[in-house]
C-alpha cells in the first residue's frame, strides 16, 4: 500500500509540474515586469539605459518574434538559451557593453530576418553557423572585436540585402565566393578592419547592390574593372594600398562624382594619372607629390 502510495503521489506530482509547464497563463518576471511565457510575442527595452547581465530566464519566452534589447548598458555575455527563441524573426542587442564570444547557437534561429549586435565588445570569430541564416535579410556585427576571417558561409546567405561587418579586426582576403552574394541590394560594408590581398573580380556579380565600403583595410593590387558593373550609388575605397590606375569603367557607376567624399572617396591609395574622364578637378587637390591619389 505504502509503494502504490508513493506511486500515485509520484504521478501527481509530475502531472502538477506538466500543468505548470503548459499553463498559459504562467509568466517570469524580468526587469521587474511579468511577462506571460505562451503569450508574449514582443519584448523591447529600447534606450531604457538598463544594466546587468541578460538572464537566462530569457530563454523561456519560447513564443518571442521580437527582442530589442538595443542601447542599453547590458553587459556579461549572450545566454545560450537565447537559442530556445526559434520563433524569433528579430533580434537586436546592439549598442550595449556585452562581451565574449558570439554564441553558435544563434545560428539555429532559422526565422531570423534581421540580426543586429553591432556596437558591443564580442570577441572570436564570426559563427560559420550564421551560414545557416536562410531567411535572414540584415546582419550588422560592427563596432565590436571580431577577428578571423570571414567565415566563407556567409557569403551563402540566400536572403540577406544588407551585410555589415565594419570596424572589427577581420583579417583574410575577400573570397571568390563573394559572387553568392549576387542578389544583395542594399549595403556591403567591410570597412576598417584588416583585410589583406585583392579585390575579387567576382566583386563585379554583384550589380544590384547600393553600398559598398571597403575603406580602411590593407586591400593591394589594382581596383578591377569589373567594379564598373555595380550599381552602387556609393562607393568608398579609401586608406588602403590600392596601386595603378583607376580603370575608365568606374565612370559606368550611377553615382554622383563630383559630391566630394560624400558618396565616392579612393583618396589615400597609390592610384596614380590618367584618371578616367568622369573625375573632376577637386580629385586633384588630394593628389601627393607624385600626382597619385
Amino acid at each position: 500500500m505504502k509503494k502504490q502510495n508513493l506511486f500515485l503521489a509520484t504521478i501527481l506530482i509530475m502531472s502538477m509540474s506538466c500543468e505548470d509547464e503548459n499553463n498559459p497563463g504562467a509568466s517570469i518576471n524580468l526587469w521587474g515586469v511579468d511577462y506571460p511565457v505562451q503569450t508574449t510575442l514582443t519584448l523591447e527595452l529600447y534606450n531604457l539605459n538598463t544594466t546587468g547581465a541578460i538572464p537566462a530566464e530569457i530563454g523561456q519566452l519560447t513564443k518571442l518574434r521580437h527582442l530589442d534589447l538595443g542601447k542599453n548598458q547590458f553587459s556579461g555575455p549572450i545566454p545560450p538559451e537565447i537559442g530556445n527563441l526559434t520563433e524569433l524573426s528579430f533580434l537586436s542587442l546592439k549598442d550595449n557593453q556585452l562581451t565574449g564570444e558570439i554564441p553558435e547557437v544563434i545560428g539555429t534561429l532559422q526565422k531570423l530576418n534581421y540580426l543586429y549586435l553591432n556596437g558591443n565588445q564580442f570577441t572570436g570569430e564570426i559563427p560559420s553557423a550564421f551560414g545557416n541564416l536562410d531567411n535572414l535579410y540584415e546582419l550588422d556585427l560592427s563596432y565590436n572585436k571580431l577577428s578571423g576571417s570571414i567565415p566563407s558561409e556567409i557569403f551563402k546567405l540566400q536572403s540577406i540585402t544588407d551585410l555589415i561587418l565594419g570596424s572589427n579586426e577581420l583579417s583574410g582576403s575577400i573570397s571568390y565566393e563573394i559572387r553568392y552574394l549576387s542578389h544583395m541590394t542594399g549595403e556591403l560594408d567591410f570597412s576598417y578592419n584588416k583585410l589583406n590581398g585583392s579585390i575579387p573580380v567576382q566583386i563585379g556579380d554583384l550589380i544590384y547592390l547600393e553600398h559598398l565600403d571597403l575603406s580602411g583595410n590593407l586591400l593591394t593590387g589594382a581596383i578591377p574593372p569589373e567594379i564598373g558593373n555595380l550599381g552602387v550609388e556609393e562607393l568608398f575605397l579609401k586608406d588602403n594600398r590600392f596601386t595603378g590606375r583607376v580603370p575608365q569603367e568606374i565612370c559606368n557607376l550611377a553615382m554622383c562624382f563630383s559630391c566630394v567624399y560624400e558618396s565616392f572617396d579612393i583618396r589615400r591609395n597609390k592610384l596614380c594619372p590618367p584618371y578616367p574622364s568622369c573625375f573632376f578637378d577637386h580629385h586633384k587637390d588630394e593628389q601627393d607629390s607624385s600626382g597619385c591619389l
